[in-house]
């Protein structure tokens, strides 16, 4: 999985929500439909999400000091727990609500024809942003499978816009479902239980975000390739007779901090100890840019470390 820093299928998906918010709103106004407010509710906390990423992603660009030595890259992985948080209280708790309420005490639907209209701009703009997300992810996964990508996927911004906006038009799917079945048989419970419909979408969306969000924020591991990429580096260089663990970590998703260690032949100096470790550090950045921090810890024997 490449890392992709660009925030214009963020923007993207943030002017197309606030817009498609604006027009649920106006048209849950008119016809008085539930599941129109609460997509109305789940648009303004998508756009909300955006912005929330995309500071997000610029705070988590701002350089180490000496309270944050390692910098300020999980703060993009704090930020997607709150949009996972959000997604589930704001947007699945707010719908299951509303549903519940309306089937309690249901009122009937008037200017359905407003509905239907604004729904097919939603879905349309939905459909707009969900191709940008489609395509960034894409291009960002390579060849790996799409569940596979979106788990090893170390820049979440890309894969909760995606899911997002699928959410999203599930959403309006059932949004229009119910109130379609409210109009055919002049029940209005299924208005209701459209809402509640989009609430288990959310919170199930919300459920997979937060899980991906934590590992991120607890700490994951670099690509594979990249750590047997690291031991190889050392294996190859003369005066190195084993290497034990390669720990690895990211802080951001262009940012990975490694530890590698290494067992030095016992007749070099210290000299050439210190030549090999910076000739290690200096190849690595370069084939790696991301790994911004390397420590290579001499140690005795590193090789049976592996083997316990």
């Amino acid at each position: 999985m490449s890392a992709h820093h660009n925030n214009r299928t963020l923007l993207i998906a943030f002017g197309a929500n606030l817009g498609i918010a604006v027009s649920k709103f106006a048209a849950a106004a008119i016809t008085g439909s539930s599941a129109m407010l609460t997509e109305g509710v789940h648009s303004v906390v998508d756009s909300t999400n955006q912005l929330l990423l995309i500071w997000g992603r610029r705070q988590s660009k701002k350089p180490a000091d000496k309270y944050h030595p390692l910098g300020y890259g999980r703060e993009l992985y704090f930020w997607s727990f709150v949009v996972a948080v959000l997604v589930f209280a704001l947007g699945a708790g707010v719908s299951i609500y509303e549903g519940i309420i309306h089937i309690a005490h249901p009122e009937k639907a008037v200017s359905p024809l407003v509905a239907y209209a604004v729904l097919l701009i939603a879905f349309l703009l939905e459909g707009w942003s969900t191709l940008e997300a489609f395509r960034e992810f894409k291009a960002a996964k390579g060849k790996v499978g799409w569940i596979e990508a979106i788990r090893r996927s170390k820049d979440p911004a890309t894969f909760i816009v995606l899911l997002e906006n699928g959410a999203a038009m599930a959403g309006i799917i059932a949004a229009a479902a119910g109130l379609m079945l409210s109009q055919l048989t002049g029940n209005p419970f299924f208005d209701g239980a459209a809402s509640v419909v989009i609430g288990v979408i959310l919170g199930l969306t919300a459920m997979v975000l937060a899980y991906e969000s934590k590992g991120l924020l607890i700490g994951e591991a670099a690509d594979p390739e990249l750590v047997r990429g690291l031991r190889k580096l050392a294996c190859d260089k003369p005066g190195i007779v084993g290497v034990g663990h390669v720990i690895t970590v990211h802080s951001a998703p262009d940012q990975i901090t490694a530890m590698v260690n290494v067992d030095f032949l016992n007749s070099i100096s210290a000299g050439e100890v210190e030549r090999i470790v910076h000739e290690i550090e200096v190849e690595a950045h370069k084939r790696w840019p991301e790994v911004r921090r390397l420590f290579v810890r001499p140690m005795q024997g590193a090789a049976n470390e592996r083997k316990k």
